[in-house]
């Protein structure tokens, strides 16, 4: 009997597009999953407690009893809610040796002892139950599959009735990557109640550093001006002061996406192998590089925006007009031109640079590319917009730091904070790549493994 399943089961994989489909619940995600697989020639029947009243439906869809249906398909989709299985476990005898794909999401978390899957196994024990398509949305089944969200994810304890389900959706035009046995089925229902888990570190990372060098730089130019020389010029916080905030945040966060690669690097230096896991404090870390690198990216943004609307603002075009008559008395000063010239040089390649790994970073353009092509925009380029970048900054500070006026109340400028942590990648990458050093890392990233002293001579005791 168990051969026989098994073929019958086999059978229906092969030949799917040429047996009836069966989707129980005529909602959105079920109206939009009939006309997707009604698009792509399947012919699908409805199941209903209402067949002659229940809304609706695709054009070219049948609608029967549950009973009916179920009798009729050999896969069967669940698109109803977990609180409403208790009918098909009276139904089990019609839903024997099917495969039953279960697309039920819950509300929050742990709202059940087990997943809605593992119990619609247990209400129908001899069908083949399969976790799939529930971390999509009804609007990206009805209108197919885009880069963003084209993948689907299964799980289920048979093989053939995930390569069932497979097959189906290959044929709608997703993707499938298989978790595995039904116990993955939580991991899978807890995927759509996620909200942006990899961007949760980023962003608190860059709300505290625009908190912190907001409320910094509002007390050395405000609030110092005010208390010294009793002058109020509290109109520059909406441009001045942000303008100074964006590009110190966006700076520190690019060297932010390298710094984990450095570290990591260091790791495998210092342990002489790959296979040793990192931290998981680094790990976490080198999972949100990428958001990271976008926030830096729209805080750059945010710095060339502010950057293009200041000979408009009225304080400067006052200030360009008082300050014209005495411009013209003094000489041409070539080192400040060369200076100011190769500081908005430095700043549009870095810019430029910038944008470019935002482009590379999409989907639809990275899966485009080859590795070795996506490693050197990301890798080789993104260091040189980190050393553009930062370059730019110690340029924008020129001689600065050696004046005492600009210690107010003997703190330093917000620019010289910023240059602290990409000054520091900038150098131990460069350290990193001596011949010595490189030579190394690269033998270390092929395999290599450095043989400790105390592993000889145990060796040698046991020989």
């Amino acid at each position: 009997m168990k051969k026989t399943q098994h073929l019958n089961l086999h059978q229906s994989k092969l030949n799917t597009h040429e047996f009836l489909l069966c989707i129980f619940g005529t909602g959105d995600l079920g109206r939009s999953l009939g006309q997707r697989l009604l698009q792509s020639g399947y012919k699908v029947v409805y199941g209903s407690r209402r067949p002659h009243s229940c809304g609706p439906v695709p054009q070219g869809a049948q609608v029967m009893s549950h009973t009916a249906a179920a009798q009729s398909a050999s896969v069967v989709f669940i698109c109803i809610q977990r609180e409403h299985y208790g009918f098909l476990e009276q139904l089990a005898p019609q839903l024997k040796r099917k495969v039953l794909v279960d697309v039920s999401n819950n509300l929050r978390k742990n709202l059940y002892p087990e997943a809605n899957a593992e119990y619609l196994q247990r209400l129908t024990p001899e069908a083949y139950v399969v976790k799939a398509f529930n971390t999509l949305s009804a609007w990206a089944l009805q209108n197919g599959p885009s880069d963003s969200n084209r993948q689907v994810y299964l799980c289920g304890n048979s093989t053939e009735a995930k390569e069932a389900v497979t097959e189906i959706a290959t044929r709608l035009g997703f993707s499938v990557q298989d978790r595995g046995s039904l116990s993955a089925a939580r991991e899978l229902e807890d995927f759509p109640l996620q909200l942006f888990p990899l961007w949760r570190l980023p962003l608190r990372l860059a709300f505290g550093l625009t908190a912190f060098f907001f409320f910094y730089l509002l007390t050395r130019d405000v609030i110092y001006t005010y208390a010294t020389q009793k002058k109020d010029i509290s109109f520059r916080i909406m441009v001045s002061l942000a303008n100074k905030v964006f590009p110190i945040v966006s700076l520190i966060m690019l060297a932010l996406c390298y710094l984990p690669g450095v570290i990591a690097a260091v790791f495998q230096l210092y342990r002489g192998t790959k296979y040793r896991r990192f931290p998981d404090w680094l790990d976490r870390w080198m999972l949100c590089r990428k958001q990271l690198g976008l926030l830096a990216l729209a805080f750059a943004f945010l710095h060339v925006l502010y950057t293009l609307i200041i000979p408009i603002r009225y304080y400067v075009r006052y200030k360009i007009a008082a300050s014209t008559i005495a411009k013209v008395k003094q000489p041409h000063n070539t080192t400040i031109a060369w200076r100011s010239d190769s500081y908005y040089s430095m700043g549009i390649l870095g810019f430029g640079l910038y944008v470019l790994l935002g482009i590379t970073s999409l989907p639809s353009v990275s899966n485009a590319l080859s590795w070795r092509e996506f490693s050197f925009i990301q890798s080789k380029l993104g260091y040189l917009t980190l050393f553009f970048c930062t370059f730019h900054t110690y340029l924008y500070g020129w001689d600065m730091f050696l004046r005492s006026s600009y210690y107010k109340w003997y703190t330093p400028p917000g620019y010289m904070l910023s240059l602290l942590v990409p000054s520091v990648v900038l150098v131990l990458k460069l350290l990193l790549l001596l011949p010595c050093v490189d030579r190394s890392l690269t033998r270390i990233r092929q395999g290599w493994e450095r043989t400790e002293p105390q592993d000889d001579s145990q060796k040698s005791l046991i020989t």
